[in-house]
């Protein structure tokens, strides 16, 4: 899929964000903080990264049907592709 300037810079700082607390994940473990406040952390990168799948998953669904529109292509082959990546996105 390609990126518009938008969405890229989008994705790039969500994914900056993600390394950042990483970074301070592995502070944490350095310092020898405790375990919950760890898993917190970890909770929270967990949850950012699935934010981010969402986040592609809407923009690559939302330009595939577009696309397809525009095109004149079928649709519902298009519609059976975006849903295979919804799946495979939720295993």
């Amino acid at each position: 899929m390609p990126y518009n300037e938008d969405l890229q810079k989008e994705v790039l700082t969500r994914l900056r964000t993600i390394k950042g607390h990483i970074g301070g994940i592995e502070k944490m473990v350095e310092e020898q903080k405790d375990c919950p406040d760890i898993l917190m952390q970890v909770a929270a990168i967990r949850s950012s990264i699935e934010k981010l799948g969402v986040f592609l998953l809407e923009n690559y669904a939302e330009e595939c049907l577009l696309k397809a529109i525009r095109d004149k292509k079928d649709i519902s082959q298009t519609f059976t592709d975006v849903v295979q990546q919804i799946l495979r996105f939720l295993k």
